[in-house]
């Protein structure tokens, strides 16, 4: 398991490079919020096969992908919750705000990503 927090966080790195890519593009035609969620749901994909191929070293099905936005599902309302609270509440900078929000849905996102895509 050690193994696979180390291979999630690189995942996790490389798909925040990803997603923060895509938000701060989408950002540029449309409101924080909605480049956050749009960015969220693209990288998600990516994820995915990352995370089935590299993380947990297991083979990609319909049902897994699926079954995947589910891992996200925390990561989406913590870190939508988290950017909103620092960029409305904290008045944060929103360019910065979700790289700050993400670090606290990590754990969260890991445990419920291994329960899906690890055979039992």
């Amino acid at each position: 398991m050690k193994g696979q927090l180390l291979r999630f966080a690189l995942v996790g790195a490389v798909n925040t490079g990803t997603y923060y890519a895509l938000y701060r593009l989408l950002c540029l035609w449309t409101p924080y919020l909605v480049g956050h969620v749009l960015a969220t749901l693209l990288s998600m994909i990516g994820s995915f096969f990352m995370n089935v191929r590299f993380t947990y070293r297991t083979n990609p099905s319909w049902q897994k992908f699926v079954l995947f936005p589910l891992t996200n599902a925390a990561n989406l309302l913590l870190t939508t919750a988290g950017v909103y609270g620092l960029v409305s509440g904290l008045g944060m900078d929103a360019r910065i705000a979700p790289l700050i929000a993400a670090v606290g849905a990590i754990p969260i996102t890991f445990l419920i990503a291994r329960r899906i895509l690890v055979p039992a």
